[in-house]
């Protein structure tokens, strides 16, 4: 079997006749939809109105896919319960995909919140922004305590790379880690969550991919510029209690077997 990192990049559709003008359409919309919503979004935050805040991160993610025209289909329950919900990377869509469903704050890497526009409106909406180091890992931990200790349910993605979608790679123990200091064990489940992306008829499986060397913008060219979308599918497990858990290593492995028997083709 080729080893994933030998996988090379897909190469993207680009965009054709019609498909120029669906994509000037959803772009168009998409961004007015982010930004009306996203100034409404600071005018709550002023005001104190967090739940609400959530609310417009939720329908912006909800209006966007409405736009793009994928489908979403829901099975199994979100949990109720603080903590954190991982899951497999497979495309750009999926915090699109995955905000609809709940209210969840991403673990992002810190190098995100320098990127322009983007990093500004992830870190308005409340994205947890971390450094992958030991200096750092009490900081962190002081973090998710207060996070979680709020009620919050945090996201993120344990394999440290978007795919293509067709599988799952290890699941990297590092952010788990957090869960087991001190105060955070007794307070915090894991709920595994399944991606699940169907191509449109006549495209390849892997089509909703993003991985390797694929640009971003040409990735989203490709998605935007086609008439008939396809669906994703998320699959919600049952809930982890960590303090069940001997150790990090212990969780990882129990979240990435979750979500490796809920993939429709691994």
């Amino acid at each position: 079997m080729q080893a994933w990192n030998d996988v090379p990049a897909a190469k993207l559709d680009r965009p054709k006749g019609i498909g120029w003008v669906l994509l000037f359409i959803r772009v168009i919309l998409i961004i007015f939809l982010i930004s009306t919503l996203f100034l409404f979004h600071i005018l709550l935050s002023f005001f104190g109105m967090k739940n609400l805040c959530q609310l417009v991160v939720k329908y912006a993610c909800i209006g966007s896919l409405k736009i793009a025209g994928l489908k979403l289909k829901q099975s199994g329950v979100p949990m109720s319960f603080a903590g954190a919900v991982v899951a497999n990377h497979s495309s750009w869509l999926d915090i699109f995909v995955l905000n609809p469903t709940q209210k969840i704050y991403f673990v992002s890497k810190s190098e995100v919140k320098k990127w322009p526009l983007i990093g500004k409106i992830a870190n308005h909406v409340g994205t947890v922004f971390i450094r992958r180091s030991r200096i750092d890992a009490i900081k962190q931990k002081n973090i998710f305590l207060k996070r979680i200790s709020s009620g919050d349910k945090l996201l993120f993605f344990p394999e440290g790379t978007s795919t293509d979608g067709m599988r799952i790679l290890p699941f990297k123990s590092t952010l788990f880690a957090a869960f087991f200091e001190e105060g955070l064990p007794e307070i915090s489940w894991i709920q595994p969550v399944t991606l699940n992306y169907i191509a449109p008829e006549t495209k390849r499986a892997d089509w909703y991919g993003w991985w390797a060397d694929m640009g971003f913008f040409p990735s989203v060219m490709m998605v935007l510029s086609h008439m008939k979308q396809g669906e994703v599918e998320l699959v919600f497990h049952d809930p982890l209690y960590v303090k069940e858990f001997r150790n990090r290593k212990e969780l990882a492995h129990a979240s990435e077997q979750a979500i490796r028997n809920g993939l429709l083709i691994c």
